[in-house]
């Protein structure tokens, strides 16, 4: 059987009816879409959150939920180790090194908003500085999880 004896399938017949259909061509525009520039950006902004909004939120609830888990351990450890300070040191910082292996995808995350957020957001550069302004008096900039910054919110002294 030819591809032209083949007979038609559903939706080739649905596709063919409405091609020569009279309701084919729909309804006018309406005079706002007709006066409103159709570009890219927009197309983008008109679709549910922004990707930095989404970035941001997912990058600060990890951030958090880390700090939470660190915390936890830190606090467990310390009940382990009683008073041998030296002992929970030792551990401590061990713990920081396994935190910041682990938080390798949390880190691409990070670095991946750092470098994006300020160019999706269209942030301003401060003349002074060279950089772009502060949001709500904050860097945007968020850490990444290194051994050092676990041994900065819990300290192994």
């Amino acid at each position: 059987m030819s591809a032209d004896e083949r007979p038609d399938t559903g939706v080739e017949r649905l596709v063919r009816d409405a091609l020569v259909s009279e309701d084919a061509l729909g309804r006018p525009f309406s005079e706002r879409v007709r006066h409103s520039r159709r570009t890219l950006e927009n197309y983008l902004k008109a679709g549910g959150l922004p990707r930095w909004m989404e970035r941001v939120m997912e990058v600060d609830a990890r951030i958090a939920q880390e700090r939470q888990r660190l915390e936890t351990a830190y606090r467990a450890l310390q009940g382990e180790c009683g008073s041998d300070r030296e002992l929970f040191a030792q551990r401590w910082r061990a713990v920081a090194e396994a935190a910041a292996i682990r938080s390798g995808e949390l880190n691409d995350l990070v670095r991946q908003h750092n470098e994006w957020y300020p160019i999706e957001r269209d942030l301003p550069m401060n003349p002074r500085t060279g950089d772009y302004v502060r949001v709500n008096g904050r860097s945007y900039r968020r850490p990444e999880i290194t051994a050092e910054w676990v041994l900065a919110q819990f300290p192994a002294a």
